[in-house]
């Protein structure tokens, strides 16, 4: 047997507030439908690309902005034996009073060089002490390898960092970034400190002077 709707008796101001109610849904629904036009955001100012580039045939450092080299940096880089890595990198680490964990010297207790090219593995000799050797503005790229303020002999003479001039060094260092791209491309030239040859042919003896011989008039007859 169905049950019989329930009817509700609705007064005249009731179904003028039933109404409204309708009509303001539908209002919000069609409201709801048109699509939103985004607001225009300025534009973004994006900034040129900074990079290192390394030649190491030029044994020369470059700085790049958007692509042109706006400095350029003389370089020592690794020595044979001990290459500085070539291909893509990006700057890994900026520490601007790294030390070296592998390389330094070893001095006496007065402060006095033993050994100017030492490392950790050496054996220190009593009274004596290693001391790690600085790389200031280092700029790591490659595992343990970076750029650094360092000595330049004129030839690679790393044990494959990038050595430059303080000065430049920390140019380099305050301009590049965490990410910076780093290419390393090219050959290092061979060479080293200049040897000093014996010569096999005895410099020859400069003949004695001879003295002069004194004449005075009374002896000659």
């Amino acid at each position: 047997m169905e049950t019989p709707p329930i009817s509700l008796p609705i007064r005249a101001g009731g179904r003028a507030v039933i109404f409204t109610v309708l009509l303001l849904c539908a209002v919000l629904r069609a409201g709801a439908q048109e699509p939103e036009t985004p607001a225009e955001q300025p534009p973004e100012s994006v900034r040129p690309p900074t990079a290192i580039e390394i030649d190491l045939t030029r044994q020369r450092a470059l700085l790049l902005y958007d692509g042109h080299v706006m400095y350029e940096s003389p370089i020592s880089s690794g020595r044979a034996g001990h290459p500085t890595p070539t291909g893509d990198f990006s700057v890994l680490e900026k520490d601007i009073n790294h030390k070296s964990t592998l390389y330094g010297k070893i001095v006496d207790s007065g402060g006095h060089t033993v050994n100017a090219g030492a490392d950790t593995f050496m054996p220190v000799p009593k009274g004596c002490r290693f001391e790690s050797a600085p790389m200031r503005y280092f700029l790591r790229f490659d595992g343990a390898t970076g750029m650094h303020a360092g000595n330049l002999p004129g030839y690679p003479a790393s044990h494959g960092c990038v050595r430059m001039p303080a000065v430049q060094a920390r140019l380099f260092f305050n301009t590049a970034e965490v990410g910076t791209p780093v290419r390393v491309h090219g050959r290092a030239p061979e060479g080293g400190p200049p040897r000093k040859t014996a010569s096999s042919t005895p410099p020859p003896t400069p003949e004695p002077k001879k003295k002069p011989v004194l004449q005075f008039p009374w002896t000659h007859r």
